[in-house]
């Protein structure tokens, strides 16, 4: 019998990318194992694309390994989130306070991942993974993998501009025109909004790669830990609602997507893997981040030091209550 393939997926959120990524922190320095090493797969939409590229990063020095610990992943949040959530006055006056224009000038986030990425390829990351994107020309879903730039230059991308590509979500940063190695060119915006949460998305793809003998995977060969980036039920109040306009529901419209798109993923998944003999080989983690009770500002954008600081010991805190779940997960079937 073939090992289980293990497969990793992040959840979009802005500035709340913090969560998971302090979430394998934890696991790396608790049971001994490296994000790149330890998964077959890993997925990832918009923040959570980011993380997925940075995780499997190789070494310039040493391309086998990867070129950042965990740790120095979720210091790219602390090292340049302010720089990227910010609104230079002239902009903010140029688009309206974002009502015009997108709220961010791109300039921040392009110069972080520049900076982080450099030249590498996405043929050059150590493992398939999944990011997510929409073409908004051809209007459909795109997604980035590492299995399909190897072969092929058609599917062959920057990090950089994947990473950007998936990011950029509508009224926060403006759609990227990405370039593959071929010369094709597609107009993306943030996988956010229709899959905020790529864990089902990874499900597919992984019984695609993971063929044995010709035989597609099914959920019994795969093991999903799917990680979110804290959620906020907002209530939106009839009495409000029912008088709003185009402008009123931009930013719930956003914020209802993409809880939407990540509850019904978990769903669905919870139920495919209801089906098989060990239904933990599918784990979700992921909590409210109520400000009442968390002091957290849950807004994509809000990368104060201090609000960081509380995303960060709330990603420890998550890694504490499902630290058992999270070992029996890495030990379910292990080869």
């Amino acid at each position: 019998m073939p090992p289980i393939k293990k497969i990793l997926s992040i959840d979009g959120g802005g500035i709340r990318g913090i969560i998971p990524g302090q979430v394998l922190v934890e696991i790396e320095k608790a049971f001994g194992v490296q994000v790149a090493s330890e998964f077959d797969l890993v997925a990832g939409t918009s923040t959570g694309g980011i993380l997925a590229c940075a995780f499997l990063l190789p070494d310039a020095s040493e391309p086998t390994k990867p070129k950042f610990s965990a740790e120095e992943v979720v210091g790219l949040y602390f090292e340049r989130g302010d720089k990227i959530f910010d609104v230079p006055f002239f902009h903010k006056i140029r688009s309206v306070a974002g009502i015009l224009d997108e709220k961010y000038p791109a300039k921040g986030i392009e110069n972080a991942l520049n900076d982080y990425f450099a030249a590498a390829w996405l043929k050059d990351l150590l493992k398939p993974c999944v990011i997510t994107t929409y073409d908004i020309e051809n209007r459909k879903g795109h997604f980035f993998g590492q299995h399909k730039a190897k072969g092929d230059p058609d599917y062959n991308f920057r990090v950089k501009d994947v990473a950007r590509a998936t990011s950029a979500a509508p009224t926060y940063f403006e759609c990227e025109r990405v370039i593959s190695e071929a010369g094709n060119s597609f107009a993306l915006i943030d996988g956010g909004v229709f899959v905020n949460n790529p864990s089902l998305v990874a499900y597919a793809e992984g019984r695609t790669i993971f063929k044995d003998n010709g035989d597609e995977a099914t959920a019994k060969d795969m093991k999903i830990l799917s990680i979110g980036t804290g959620h906020n039920r907002k209530s939106y109040k009839y009495s409000k609602a029912k008088n709003w306009g185009m402008a009123e529901w931009v930013q719930p419209v956003i914020d209802i997507m993409m809880s939407g798109s990540a509850d019904v993923a978990h769903y669905q998944l919870d139920k495919i893997y209801g089906t098989i003999d060990n239904p933990k080989q599918y784990l979700r983690i992921d909590k409210d981040l109520n400000p009442d009770t968390t002091g957290i500002d849950p807004d994509m954008d809000c990368a104060t030091q201090e609000n960081m600081a509380k995303l960060k010991e709330f990603g420890q805190q998550l890694f504490e209550e499902n630290r058992g779940k999270i070992e029996e997960w890495l030990e379910t079937n292990k080869s």
